[in-house]
Parts: structure tokens; sequence; C-alpha cells
């Protein structure tokens, strides 16, 4: 992908967080990709751990480079704009994580998050200050790119289960926000008070919420009232058909077929994926 393209697909990105709310789904392979794209979705977004789970690993132990790889085959298998989990950018220290950043970029992304979780057990969320300079790090690279990226920086205190998320979290994203963030992203939260309070705190600068199992009772439209602007799915879809798998597997063990009536109709997917070329 060209520089030129690239900037416009990421103009078209910024641009979908600015009205209404959008839901932007995640896919863990060039089929899945394809697949969203020819339901209608606007954008999409990659999934760290649907990824690692479907190369056998657990969320967080893909490579840096395998995840670019990664992240550059979903860029290419649609013409819809990308945001990548990043996780951490792949380093601790500001520096490591704009080097890392320049790179991610370079895989035809139009969005890209970086995460505070440290993947230490001690101290699982990086020091503020140094979560603040990571995230100004990342603005910083991808300003200097020339290519307008959204910067979305994440706050992990539900998922590494700090003793109150809430306030961390909303200190934490107003301190994104100044830092150069362009959305802002708690996973975990599921309050609708909450999620109002984290809206109003962040404005004018959006909020993604994710949606999955925990709190699947949330809808669109409620979210929309709320004030959210972009949501997405994480590891969920991935979730949804490994559940799907491990009914039907588990049912072959048992002397069963049954967990195969509801499959996929192959004359479908091969219809839609010829249409690729």
């Amino acid at each position: 992908m060209n520089r030129t393209t690239q900037a416009s697909i990421a103009e078209k990105f910024r641009g979908l967080h600015k009205s209404e709310c959008f839901v932007l789904p995640n896919p863990w392979g060039i089929g899945t990709a394809v697949y969203l794209h020819h339901l209608g979705f606007e954008a999409l977004a990659t999934t760290s751990a649907g990824f690692a789970f479907s190369r056998g690993r657990q969320d967080g132990a893909v490579p840096r480079d395998e995840m670019l790889a990664h992240i550059r085959e979903i860029v290419e298998a649609t013409p819809l704009p990308v945001n990548a989990d990043f996780q951490a950018g792949y380093a601790d220290q500001p520096e490591g994580v704009a080097t890392n950043v320049k790179l991610c970029v370079t895989t035809g992304v139009a969005g890209l998050s970086i995460e505070d979780n440290s993947g230490r057990i001690d101290a699982p969320l990086y020091e503020t200050g140094l979560a603040v300079d990571r995230i100004r790090a990342a603005r910083e690279t991808i300003d200097a790119s020339g290519i307008p990226v959204v910067l979305t920086g994440r706050c992990e205190a539900w998922l590494v289960g700090e003793a109150d998320p809430f306030h961390v979290a909303i200190e934490r994203l107003v301190a994104y926000a100044a830092a150069g963030a362009d959305c802002l992203y708690a996973p975990g939260v599921s309050e609708p008070k909450e999620i109002a309070e984290i809206v109003r705190a962040v404005a004018p600068k959006p909020l993604n919420v994710l949606v999955s199992g925990f709190n699947h009772h949330l809808s669109v439209s409620q979210l929309s009232d709320l004030g959210v602007r972009r949501i997405s799915v994480g590891s969920g879809l991935a979730l949804v058909a490994w559940s799907a798998f491990i009914r039907a597997a588990r049912s072959l063990t048992s002397g069963s077929f049954k967990g195969l009536a509801d499959a996929a109709r192959s004359d479908e997917l091969n219809k839609l994926f010829g249409q690729r070329g």
C-alpha cells in the first residue's frame, strides 16, 4: 500500500469517530476479515488474543514480527481501514514503543492501540508517568510518519484486576488524551453509569467500549445513547468460533456427529472467496 492510499484510508477511519457510533469487529484471519467486509462493516480491528489462539499460543505470546506480519495480512485482505491491537507496543520504554509503532505504521494500518499492561505480576500497570510517556512517544512517531493513523490509548485496569478500576481508568484515560491519544479505551467497563462518566471525562475525544461475553447485554443503541463512538468485540468472535468447535469436537469423542449440524455452508464460502480472484 502506498502512503497516499494509506493516508486516505486513515482519514476515512478518523472520520468514523466524529459522528455516530460504529461497530469495529475483530477478525483473526484473512477469511474472517473478508467475510466481515462482505457483511458491510466500515472498518476492522485485529485481535491479539484471537490470533494467538489460532497459533496455539497464549494472548501476548506472539512475537512482534509475527504480529506485524499478521496485521499486514489483515490490512491487505480488504480495502477497509484496520486498527491494530498492538498490545503494549512490544517494549517497556518510550523509545522502544516509538521504534515499534513506526514498524506498525508501515503495515498500512489506519489505527493502532497502545495499552498500559506491563505484563508484571507485582505491578501489572505501568507507572502512570511512564504510561503517559509511552502514549506521547507513539503520538510523536505517528505524527512524524505523516500518516494520520488514529492512536488509541488503552487502560487495562479492569483486565488486570485493579481494586478500583474505574477511578484508575478515568484518571489515566484523561492523561492519555492529553498526551495525544485520539481515542480512549478501557476494556472491561460495563456499567452504563461508569461508561457515561468516562465519555464525559475524555470528551471531545471518542471512547471505545469492548463488548464481549461479560457484557453482551449492552446494545449498540444503548451505548450510542451513552455517548460511545466506537464498539469493538475483541476476541469475542474468535471465542464464539472456538466454542462451536469445542462442542462439535467433543461430540465426536462420544460417537455423535450432531455437533456438525449447524455448520456453515461450504458452497457459500466458496462463492464469496472465489470472488477475490
